[in-house]
């Protein structure tokens, strides 16, 4: 796969807008298979409805691509994502770190997307009811 592709697909997460979600079909393969820790879904419409979710529930998501690896048809890209969650309060500014793997279609297109980030340490420590219960866990199974 080429390198534009990636660079590409870099460019569109770093850019990532509720507007730009429009031009999702440029990036992404029809029948595209997209996970993370809440979601598996098949196509451009539901992956599309992952990422209005996430504009309807987060302030300012923002991706930063800290690494890119190409291999073939397939890479990793490593990102920090950084996000306010509307309901939360005080409105504090959180980051998780994580990866996406991704496969290129011949066309180019993502065919294939799968993020990798801790959800229990990242995200769930970080509740108020149950961020204590995660972080007692976390420490006693360390």
């Amino acid at each position: 796969m080429s390198r534009e592709a990636l660079e590409g697909l870099t460019a569109y997460w770093e850019g990532i807008t509720p507007e730009r979600l429009a031009i999702l079909d440029t990036v992404y393969a029809p029948e595209a298979f997209f996970k993370d820790p809440f979601n598996e879904v098949r196509g451009l419409k539901e992956i599309r409805r992952v990422f209005d979710h996430m504009y309807e529930t987060l302030d300012e998501p923002r991706f930063a691509i800290r690494q890119t690896i190409l291999e073939g048809n397939a890479a990793v890209l490593v990102w920090d994502f950084t996000f306010r969650v509307k309901s939360w309060k005080p409105e504090v500014t959180r980051k998780i770190h994580g990866l996406s793997l991704v496969r290129f279609a011949p066309d180019g297109r993502v065919d294939y997307h799968r993020d990798y980030w801790d959800a229990a340490g990242e995200l769930y420590a970080q509740l108020p009811l149950v961020g204590p219960l995660m972080r007692f866990l976390a420490r006693k199974m360390a």
